[in-house]
């Protein structure tokens, strides 16, 4: 008999999203041509769609320890040294949202490249249509790995002319616990904005140690999202977090938004929720204006 795949808490608040009427999402064969996951759910029809004027964007070929890492970059035209930011992807892979994120964040004048750091297994995560299958996956990713890949990407950006004195990180589920670990591992960190990251890790040993547990290691500014209806992130663990920072001294700031459920950003899915959503895109870009990320 298999073991049952390890529930993180971004999964669990992942799936026990409130009830919702299948009005309003896309077909399913909509949602694929459009370039969105299915196993997160039902897509919504009227997700945020964010033109390239202005922009350029394309496919991003990273040097890493092992090889070469695909990822999905854009960036303002004509920006001759544009700051850098990476996005840290949920469990779902490099798909739609994600790169609409990353063409918001090169409107507001950075180089924002998200790279696909699950891409070793040979599966493209986006084509995976449920939760389960997709976990043996993404656990099995060693912090050291992702760390370095993080790294490299840095230095991609880097030589694309990019300006990584003035580099900043943004994560989303998964992603977000990323930025809390990459915020203690890099010297080179400006700022990181988590959106719902998991304070908490379950037993993993490729994770040594949890967001809270690396307090005392942080290195950059962190500012933490966070929903108070999240289901697998209890208030409590992320005011834990805080405690932690504030003994450990460290700069951190935290929102918990009333109501909001786990991806409350994620503007195709059921659990968004746009007063949240857009506050808390307000309030990412003055952090990272606070600590000259964006100009």
């Amino acid at each position: 008999m298999s073991a049952e795949p390890m529930l993180t808490s971004d999964v669990i608040g992942l799936t026990k999203v409130a009830p919702f009427s299948r009005r309003g999402f896309m077909t399913a064969s909509a949602a694929v041509t459009a370039g969105y996951t299915l196993a997160a759910g039902p897509v919504r029809a009227d997700v945020i769609t964010t033109n390239t004027d202005g922009l350029t964007t394309g496919e991003a070929k990273i040097k890493v320890a092992d090889g070469e890492m695909p990822g999905y970059f854009a960036r303002p035209t004509g920006v001759a040294n544009p700051s850098v930011i990476l996005v840290a992807m949920e469990i779902f892979g490099l798909h739609e949202y994600i790169k609409d994120v990353t063409r918001r964040l090169a409107k507001l004048g950075a180089l924002a490249i998200a790279p696909d750091y699950y891409y070793r297994r040979g599966v493209d995560l986006t084509k995976i249509t449920d939760i389960p299958a997709l976990l043996p996956i993404v656990n099995a990713k060693p912090d050291a790995e992702l760390l370095s890949d993080l790294d490299s990407t840095v230095a991609w950006a880097k030589a694309q002319g990019g300006d990584t004195g003035r580099l900043g990180i943004i994560g989303f589920c998964r992603g977000g616990r990323s930025v809390w670990e990459y915020s203690a591992h890099s010297g080179e960190l400006k700022a990181g904005v988590a959106f719902y990251g998991p304070p908490v890790d379950p037993a993993n040993p490729l994770w040594p140690k949890s967001p809270t547990q690396l307090a005392p290691e942080m290195k950059a500014p962190v500012l933490g999202l966070y929903g108070e209806a999240d289901t697998g992130i209890p208030v409590a663990t992320v005011e834990a977090l805080k405690a932690a920072l504030i003994e450990a001294k460290k700069t951190a700031e935290f929102k918990i938004y009333p109501g909001a459920p786990h991806g409350f950003h994620a503007d195709y899915r059921a659990s968004y929720r746009k007063e949240a959503a857009e506050d808390a895109w307000n309030l990412m870009q003055g952090w990272f204006k606070k600590y000259k990320v964006l100009g």
